[in-house]
């Protein structure tokens, strides 16, 4: 969940770390550090709570010098948000620091065993139990700091990614990671180190993707061998923790600079909301071809028969992909004929699931790398099923140990609540039941047309449906009052509801439950009121009709509705209080549609109340620690 940035090399470090910070600052922000080693061998380690922008305010007049140095942003797991626990953290005798994301599950046990060595501490935190048990380990056994670092990440349960500075030896960087993401960047005669990209796209195109168990150890003097021809000095070696040498595999990083800017807009989210019709674009491009009358996808071709055997379908996933996994299920079980069950990640994990052989087990993550989705996958493997991922970030994770999967392809999605993502998945989702239920010959060859040539539609209706933001915008402020809102939802739209309560929840702090509308006379219809706002979903198809009832029963006991419906509706637009219009299309794909208003109607409520929606309280983009 936090954020971790390196550098060693020709140029002064501390420009990029902070820069890189600020990159990575949607991984966690309720404290950062940076350490240093300066061209007199001091190790400097300077911290501040709060944003990254309090960390460069408190450096101002510090002595940044020096080529080598690790930065951290934290969201806090251990020990609450300050200075004390913010990272880098050092070690008792102040000679290493370390920056840390994930959890040290066992520290409490590593704890007691050092302090009756004589160690003490200085933070709440696991990360610096780490720090301590490294330098012990390297006083103790009488071995480099890298057999060092072997030695204890082979005593430690839980998930960490790891950056070691030691200042007696400044041409030198450590890095180790398991189950949470790690990248090395190579550029000439420096390198860069981050759990993302984001931080490394200005500099090289060329990175590695680091594998769990593994220990990178970076050195910059100047009689080690370059780590390949026209490098320069420098040289780049990865080991297991048990010491097995690796090859590493240089990938070429696809992400541009402009992707990671605000273009113009006040905030990510908005950006990324109207990047839509280009991402889903983008995400069905050699997939659905230019007569819109099929679909390819590759993992699913060359996994054919797994799907089309398949007993059952299992979905794993968490937050907002799980609202994805959702919709899938009505398309897959009304295409494909085949059962499906939508699992939480972190529940699927841990209540001894019964997974077969013949199970096809599907994983949503935008990030690639969601901890208890990666574990869940591991878990369902290990039972023999078949695993396929949908994820958006090349090389993550999930993809990596995945038997076959489909890549959203949004670009870098910055704002901490989801929007882009969501609907990309949704896209590749529905793509994946229609090319099941084809070829299975449970989908009719004219019902699948019509829905794949709809499909070539969505990004104009999208466009149609952006066109109202100022609308949305001026009655979003009529809502900020409200403490407490239920969204209601139908079949296709029943996800859509609870992912739109979801996002109001999340950058605007109000209190929000998405139910069946069907549902809301048994308990939630308790709570309607006069000061209780009711979105409704209700593009006309499928149950609308019923929906329309749900709404009537609503404004009988004075509620305010806000209703997204079908251009041209009469019926609703006749009784709700706020009426939003959506374009016609297939059932299975309104979510597509109707979900864009409700993006809308969290972002302008979260601007009017003054609160941060790229970087929401208590909130971290990638969830890698459990």
């Amino acid at each position: 969940m936090c954020g971790i940035v390196g550098y060693i090399g020709k140029r002064k470090a501390y420009p990029i770390l902070i820069k890189g910070l600020h990159r990575l600052e949607y991984r966690g922000y309720d404290s950062a550090g940076v350490a240093l080693i300066n061209e007199d061998g001091q190790l400097n380690v300077y911290k501040a709570k709060g944003k990254v922008a309090e960390l460069e305010a408190f450096c101002a007049e510090k002595d940044t010098r020096g080529n080598i140095g690790i930065a951290h942003t934290r969201w806090a797991t251990h020990g609450e948000p300050n200075t004390v626990n913010a990272h880098p953290h050092y070690s008792e005798s102040e000679r290493l620091a370390i920056i840390h994301n994930g959890i040290i599950e066992n520290y409490a046990v590593l704890k007691a065993g050092l302090q009756q060595e004589g160690y003490t501490f200085k933070s709440e935190t696991d990360t610096e139990v780490l720090v301590q048990l490294i330098e012990y380990t390297q006083l103790n056994r009488h071995v480099d700091l890298k057999t060092a670092v072997q030695l204890a990440l082979q005593q430690v349960i839980g998930a960490y990614a790891i950056a070691v500075l030691d200042k007696d030896h400044p041409d030198t960087l450590i890095a180790a990671r398991k189950g949470s993401p790690l990248v090395v960047g190579i550029g000439e005669g420096e390198y860069f180190l981050a759990s993302d990209a984001t931080p490394i796209v200005e500099y090289t195109d060329q990175v590695i993707y680091i594998e769990d168990e593994e220990i990178v150890y970076i050195s910059m003097n100047p009689n080690s061998p370059p780590f390949r021809e026209g490098q320069g000095v420098g040289s780049l070696d990865i080991t297991t923790i048990n010491n097995v040498a690796k090859t590493p595999e240089i990938k070429r990083l696809e992400l541009s600079l402009s992707q990671l800017e605000k273009g113009g807009y006040p905030h990510f989210m908005l950006k990324e909301i109207f990047e839509q019709p280009r991402t889903l674009t983008d995400s069905m491009r050699g997939r659905v071809n230019v007569r819109q009358d099929n679909i390819a996808l590759s993992g699913f071709i060359d996994n054919k028969e797994r799907f089309l055997n398949a007993k059952r379908i299992i979905i794993t996933a968490c937050g907002t992909s799980w609202h994805a996994g959702l919709i899938a299920m009505y398309a897959i079980e009304e295409f494909a004929q085949i059962p499906v069950e939508v699992e939480y990640s972190s529940e699927f994990r841990y209540r001894k699931p019964v997974i077969n052989k013949d199970d096809v087990v599907i994983a949503i993550s935008q990030s690639g790398e969601t901890a208890d989705t990666l574990a869940a996958i591991q878990l369902a493997k290990s039972k023999g099923a078949f695993i396929f991922s949908i994820c958006n970030v090349v090389g993550a994770s999930i993809p990596r140990v995945s038997d076959s999967g489909c890549y959203t392809h949004v670009g870098p999605e910055i704002g901490v609540a989801s929007t882009k993502a969501f609907t990309a998945q949704v896209v590749a989702l529905t793509m994946l039941a229609l090319c099941i239920g084809r070829e299975k010959g449970t989908l009719s060859e004219e019902h699948y047309l019509n829905i794949v040539r709809e499909l070539g539609q969505i990004p104009d209706k999208i466009e149609r449906v952006l066109g109202q933001n100022k609308r949305i915008a001026d009655f979003a402020k009529t809502f900020t009052y409200a403490q407490n809102f239920i969204y209601l939802g139908r079949g296709y739209n029943f996800p859509v509801a609870m992912e739109g309560a979801l996002k109001l929840k999340e950058i605007s702090y109000i209190h929000a439950e998405g139910y069946p509308a069907a549902e809301m006379k048994h308990g939630p219809i308790a709570l309607i009121s006069q000061e209780m706002p009711v979105v409704v979903v209700a593009p006309h198809c499928g149950t609308y009709e019923k929906v329309v009832s749900n709404i009537q029963e609503i404004k009988a006991r004075k509620g305010r509705v806000i209703a997204i419906v079908t251009e041209g509706d009469k019926l609703v637009s006749k009784i709700a209080d706020y009426v939003i219009e959506v374009p016609e299309t297939e059932e299975c794909l309104t979510p597509l549609l109707t979900v864009i208003p409700l993006q809308l109607l969290a972002y302008h409520i979260a601007v009017v109340k003054g609160c941060d929606v790229d970087q929401p309280r208590n909130l971290a983009k990638s969830v890698t620690v459990e």
